[in-house]
């Protein structure tokens, strides 16, 4: 692969990152090489959380357990924000990764309960 299609692959990767709503800071994003990953640090977490949660959505995980996975994610970047602690890329990757965790369950418990509305008014119009 030359070294101007490589170019034109990163560029498309990154232009794809930053629709995905990423802020892509050099200085909280991971690097191949000399190439920046797409997505920061946090939204690599993220992502990687998501595929996580995915692979496991038929385990029964309590939604509880899921918000507190997302308030781990949260209190990171609060801290950072406040400029009460600086956060650092492996710990941003890490919260990312159980915050991305933790909205994947309960995406898949707002798509249950929807599934099982819609079975209950199906059911209820057939009668």
């Amino acid at each position: 692969m030359t070294e101007q299609r490589k170019e034109q692959l990163w560029l498309s990767a990154m232009r794809f990152g930053a629709r995905c709503g990423c802020h892509q800071r050099a200085d909280r994003s991971f690097f191949i090489g000399r190439w920046q990953m797409p997505v920061c640090a946090r939204c690599t977490g993220v992502l990687i959380g998501h595929i996580i949660g995915t692979a496991l959505w038929k385990k029964h995980i309590s939604s509880w357990a899921a918000v507190c996975c997302c308030e781990v994610m949260f209190a990171d970047w609060l801290l950072q924000r406040l400029e009460i602690k600086e956060s650092s890329n492996p710990r941003r990757l890490v919260t990312g990764i159980i915050g991305g965790f933790g909205t994947a369950v309960l995406y898949f418990a707002a798509l249950k309960r929807a599934a099982a509305l819609f079975r209950i008014n199906t059911a209820m119009t057939k009668e």
